[in-house]
């Protein structure tokens, strides 16, 4: 494991798992851990060891946003020159690898930036959420990027509007999350999805997350002639190959170094 005072960095059965560390303020979003946790996704991006990457909070909160103990007339987040928060939620959506959100505690604004950008997200089911912006006069401006694609505007409308805290829960219901687990049981179910991610050919990971940002971009003709060229050349690339020739042989393909766990 390695790390600072800000977040912590450590490479677990295939996936790479950045804690944001600082539990005092609940992990906000100081510029210290901003530029750290971009540099821990660049990190585990190229580590070939690394099939996922891992976002969570050190206890008792996931991350409550931007950190507000600025001097009075400036932005918290004017001190990021070098790495923004937008520089970082872009840098997640385009990960080569699935990145996955560990929500453990409370999510508010900048946080819910984090698990809207993120691939893939399991909650404690009773971890806080909320777009709490405007409770203080301000606006879910920059985390509209990420989390509206997901909550879509009648469910937006709403939560920005009046700031309303729901659970884990109702984050799944509303498409933010894909699974609620008791809090106790977090990490296990995230190991499992690491496990059941690592059964798919690696490069076939990389391609699957692209075309989903890719496609919807596309004009309808456009998109079948691109993903059919793309789907062609995976067929006859090594790995897929490999993964056809595992099949017919009922077989591991050989990126599965083991069984997975029953």
């Amino acid at each position: 494991m390695s790390g600072t005072e800000a977040t912590l960095y450590d490479v677990i059965g295939g996936a790479a798992w950045i804690t944001l560390n600082r539990p005092a303020a609940r992990n906000a979003l100081s510029p210290t851990l901003v530029a750290e946790f971009d540099a821990h996704l660049t990190a585990a991006n190229a580590d070939p060891a690394v099939r996922c990457i891992v976002v969570t909070g050190a206890d008792p909160a996931f991350c409550a946003g931007a950190d507000l103990k600025s001097p009075r007339g400036t932005s918290p987040l004017s001190a990021m020159r070098e790495v923004s928060f937008p520089d970082v939620l872009q840098h997640i959506m385009d990960s080569d690898k699935p990145v996955i959100a560990a929500v453990n505690g409370a999510a508010y604004a900048g946080g819910l930036g984090i698990v809207g950008a993120a691939d893939i997200v399991i909650t404690a089911e009773d971890a806080p959420f909320s777009f709490s912006e405007v409770r203080i006069g301000l606006i879910p401006a920059v985390i509209a990027v990420t989390c509206l694609p997901k909550l879509g505007p009648h469910h937006a409308m709403r939560l920005f509007l009046t700031g309303e805290r729901f659970d884990g829960r109702r984050a799944v219901e509303l498409g933010l999350a894909h699974r609620a687990v008791p809090k106790a049981d977090l990490r296990a179910a995230v190991a499992a999805e690491v496990a059941t991610i690592a059964l798919g050919g690696p490069l076939a990971v990389v391609a699957a997350k692209k075309l989903i940002r890719q496609v919807p971009a596309l004009a309808r003709e456009e998109a079948f002639a691109t993903m059919q060229a793309l789907s062609s050349s995976m067929f006859i690339a090594p790995e897929g190959q490999e993964g056809m020739a595992a099949f017919r042989e009922k077989r591991a393909p050989a990126w599965v170094k083991k069984d997975p766990a029953p």
